[in-house]
């Protein structure tokens, strides 16, 4: 049940090219910025899409051309599109009943579904009366009824509230857990990602820049959404040994040497902040001006500008020590051993 695709789709303005492969028990998830083409690519798995080039193969069998309902492929939409008509059991044996699966058999499979994710006394209800999170269940239910060999969700979790959120991604990384065939998940939440996906692609103006599984991702972004999604200070330079020239001019030291592009990367905790420049300096020390102060968990988040552009984080303590606000000018530090570089 192997999924390998290559996604080829073009719009005035926009291409979409990409190669996707994802191994049978593996969920794969599609990351990136809004017009990124992530949910273009899931509606071409889907066969909702025309490609312009490429393929979709699926164990084996190549599935480009075919039509939707001929394609073993599970969807869960953003919306869920649950029929509003139909309870949760009928909505349920839907799959089966495409399959040509007689009624009674279909409806006792929606039923053993629908106590699979915990609805069991929801099976006459309809979708209006159905909370967000029972509405997601009945949907991941009706899409895996059908006995998929993919399975496509297309921002599952995005409509529900934070608390909602929080238990329903555990049962759905449990029911991920027992599919025996390919996922495939979009989503621009890092927590949705990294708490379901065994590796994510990073997909930014139709491309793929960056594959990987989670420790390999957030410890070496290579774009500056990657960084931010991780939340890195990242920079792009020449090495030169342990010192790294960076586009303006601005040099930042490391403590591993380098030679050629570099990225150099640094979390916000290990900036430290001074009234002025302080006495015995760490190798990368600056001159900065706050831009902003935001929350950031039990810590500031300070934005400044100057030679580079990064992102500190403070605790309220020193902020108000500092009297950090917009138009505050600061001396920025960073030891050379919290600059990780690594190649281009």
């Amino acid at each position: 049940m192997t999924l390998d695709a290559r996604l080829i789709v073009q719009r005035p303005g926009f291409t979409l090219d990409i190669t996707l492969t994802v191994e049978p028990g593996e969920v794969v998830a599609l990351l990136g910025p809004n017009g990124a083409g992530k949910t273009t690519a899931l509606r071409a798995l889907a066969g909702l899409t025309a490609l312009d080039d490429g393929h979709v193969t699926l164990d084996g069998v190549r599935l480009d051309g075919e039509p939707p309902e001929h394609r073993r492929i599970g969807v869960v939409f953003q919306d869920y599109l649950l029929f509003p008509h139909l309870t949760a059991l009928d909505n349920v044996a839907f799959g089966p009943r495409c399959r040509r699966v007689p009624r009674r058999e279909a409806r006792e499979t929606a039923r053993e579904w629908l106590v699979r994710v915990g609805l069991a006394d929801h099976v006459r209800k309809k979708p209006r009366h159905l909370s967000g999170g029972q509405a997601q269940r009945v949907a991941l239910a009706r899409a895996l009824a059908a006995e998929p060999k993919l399975l496509l969700l297309d921002e599952p979790l995005a409509a529900l509230d934070a608390r909602t959120r929080l238990d329903t991604r555990a049962a759905l990384r449990g029911h991920l857990t027992s599919f025996p065939g390919a996922t495939v998940l979009v989503t621009h939440d890092p927590l949705d990602a990294l708490m379901l996906a065994d590796r994510l692609v990073i997909v930014e103006d139709g491309s793929i820049v960056q594959s990987g599984d989670a420790a390999e991702i957030t410890a070496r972004p290579r774009t500056d959404y990657v960084a931010r999604l991780v939340g890195l200070n990242l920079y792009r330079g020449e090495a030169d040994g342990t010192t790294v020239l960076l586009p303006d001019g601005f040099s930042l030291v490391t403590a591993v040497p380098q030679e050629g592009g570099v990225f150099v990367a640094f979390p916000p905790s290990a900036v430290s902040l001074f009234a002025a420049r302080p006495e015995g300096s760490p190798r990368n020390t600056w001159p900065a001006t706050v831009t902003s102060v935001a929350r950031h968990g039990d810590a500031l988040r300070i934005e400044l500008t100057g030679p580079i552009q990064l992102a500190a984080d403070v605790t309220p303590a020193a902020a108000v020590q500092l009297a950090l606000e917009p138009g505050r000018e600061v001396w920025a530090t960073v030891k050379a051993t919290e600059a990780t570089a690594y190649p281009a």
